[in-house]
């Protein structure tokens, strides 16, 4: 039997702007758009990772009461939350290409234990590293 983890969710505030976000600017493509009533499945992914899907998901029914979406919504504004690793292969030529689309950065490329890497975050407010592997010796 294989087992592994297929989704990981992230909480975001609005579902098309984190769409928008991920699709024109960090290039993941669509996997599962559907609806439920009120209810949103909406899943990511990397082209490079066809296995693995990023949910964007919106704190409140049928998961949670009001009170603690409100909470949730609040937390990952103020980037609370842990962040998400992205590997490149070349930092500072992917921090160019995403800020030329838009991206916003919190910390732009820095060398650091033999690696480059650089934060940005999402329009919810979910952080990000953006982490250029290690040179071999």
């Amino acid at each position: 039997m294989n087992q592994g983890i297929n989704v990981v969710g992230l909480y975001v505030d609005d579902q098309d702007a984190a769409l928008s976000f991920y699709v024109d600017k960090l290039g993941f493509r669509v996997h599962t758009d559907v609806r439920n009533g009120a209810y949103r499945w909406l899943t990511v992914q990397h082209p490079e990772q066809p296995s693995f899907q990023l949910g964007l998901f919106m704190p409140g029914p049928p998961v949670h009461d009001e009170a603690t979406a409100q909470t949730l919504r609040a937390m990952v504004a103020k980037g609370a939350m842990p962040p998400l690793v992205l590997s490149v292969a070349d930092c500072r030529a992917s921090y160019e290409q995403l800020k030329a689309r838009g991206v916003e950065f919190t910390q732009e490329p820095v060398d650091r234990f033999g690696s480059v890497d650089a934060g940005f975050r999402d329009p919810a407010g979910n952080g990000w590293k953006m982490i250029q592997a290690a040179a071999e010796k």
